[in-house]
């Protein structure tokens, strides 16, 4: 099929994406999304104006710790979670929000996932031949039946297993292994973009070498881009082109991987680096990490914003901050991410550390507290009746517990009296309706 006919239909994708002020063609394109759970009170901010680009052929590392929003963001390239603002391009072309029928199987066909946990991302009841030929027969990407079985194990002795282990199912594997069955049933569509999250996490270190190796013999062979999601950042320099950084659910900085690690500019990537584990036990004992606090920073003033530095260098802060990463950067000086004392120094160091803590009143955090809410407000359920029954009365006095911060309560009350005032206006539409029958 052409180009002009892959681009006229306005179901298929076209040949290749746009191509930026680098020269690189750009894959996949992540512009200002945010990420809601829930509605309304209950809403849950997941992912707050994320913004990065997978090149062709490279390999894009997302890092930050566990519930940062780093998986968050790779079911929603697959179209999995909405996203609430923002949108997401392949190949030039949005595929995030309501899109056609076409565009989504093309997206489904070229964007493949390997999952965390081999074992719960296997269907148990299936065979293996079954599990890694379902795309094939969703998407009929075979000639015939001998064309489908060369397929399977073509790409299961790719990944390392026998043809002889089409037969068994997923429980007769060890993890290692499922993960490569789970890796052969995303390659055998022949993907141009992977989406491996955390595909080593649950694996003996034994075994994520070989893991890792194979994703890179892939790579290798068949030009493919990665979204790979980790939170260990030893792992993501070996196998990475770039690296974003996410923190609670905002990328805070975003660089090539040789420059993010020579040149940590926020805090939170420094504090990630620094914990880095170092293969020598005694050098590893007197490390000193670097901790991440977050009101270190002061937006009260100054919005910060994710800004180009210089470099292929993104860094999230305030216009001030931003200048002084400038400024830290331009010096072109690699900064020291780790400090190792002396025995002594070391020994000297965690006492004054232990001194501060004893000294410390306990606080509770003020942000981060479920105590901030009132003592008695417990929602309880009594409300809820109290509310049905006397509707006008508790939804004033729900509104005085929204003013007061008696959350719960106030829902609790709301939820009973509307209850109340619907089934109320639901007899008496009734009676109307019955009264006029019978005058007719």
């Amino acid at each position: 099929m052409s180009e002009e006919k892959r681009m006229n239909t306005g179901h298929i994708l076209p040949a290749h994406g746009p191509v930026d002020e680098t020269g690189k063609e750009v894959l996949l394109s992540v512009n200002h999304v945010d990420i809601t759970f829930g509605k309304g009170d209950d809403a849950v901010r997941a992912v707050t104006d994320a913004s990065f680009k997978i090149y062709k052929g490279e390999t894009f590392s997302l890092v930050g710790e566990s519930g940062s929003g780093k998986t968050t963001i790779g079911r929603a390239v697959i179209r999995v979670n909405p996203c609430a603002a923002g949108d997401i391009e392949y190949k030039g072309v949005k595929i995030s929000g309501k899109i056609s029928h076409g565009l989504d199987r093309e997206v489904i066909r070229n964007i493949q996932m390997v999952f965390q946990d081999p074992a719960a991302s296997l269907n148990e009841r299936a065979t293996v031949d079954y599990i890694i030929s379902e795309g094939l027969y969703n998407f009929h990407l075979y000639k015939n039946e001998a064309d489908r079985v060369q397929k399977v194990e073509k790409i299961i002795e790719e990944v390392g297993l026998l043809p002889e282990h089409l037969t068994r199912y997923p429980h007769e594997f060890s993890g290692g292994q499922r993960q490569r069955i789970g890796l052969a049933r995303a390659m055998v569509m022949e993907p141009e973009l992977v989406i491996a999250d955390e595909p080593i996490s649950a694996l003996d270190v034994s075994i994520r070498a070989q893991v890792l190796n194979l994703l890179k013999k892939f790579q290798a062979d068949l030009g493919l881009s990665y979204l790979f999601i980790a939170h260990d950042l030893s792992i993501v320099r070996y196998i990475s082109d770039h690296i974003g950084v996410i923190y609670k659910g905002r990328i805070v900085e975003v660089a090539p991987t040789e420059e993010l690690f020579d040149f940590p500019l926020h805090p939170y990537t420094h504090s990630l680096i620094s914990a880095i584990p170092i293969p020598d036990p005694q050098l590893e004992k007197n490390k000193v990490l670097y901790t991440y606090d977050p009101s270190m920073h002061d937006y009260s003033t100054e919005q910060p914003e994710l800004t180009l530095i210089g470099h292929d260098h993104y860094v999230y802060g305030s216009p001030s901050e931003i200048e002084e990463y400038k400024k830290i950067r331009e010096k072109n000086e690699p900064i020291q991410t780790v400090t190792i004392l002396s025995p002594e120094e070391k020994a000297e160091y965690d006492r004054k550390e232990a001194e501060k803590l004893k000294d410390q009143e306990p606080v509770l955090s003020g942000s981060d507290s479920i105590l901030d809410a009132p003592l008695h407000d417990t929602g309880n359920m009594w409300f809820m009746v109290l509310g049905f029954f006397l509707p006008i009365v508790c939804l004033i006095a729900a509104f005085v517990c929204r003013k007061k911060n008696y959350i719960r309560n106030y829902k609790v009350l709301k939820k009973g009296a509307v209850t109340g005032l619907i089934v109320r206006a639901v007899i008496i539409a009734v009676f109307l309706i019955a009264l006029v029958s019978a005058m007719l």
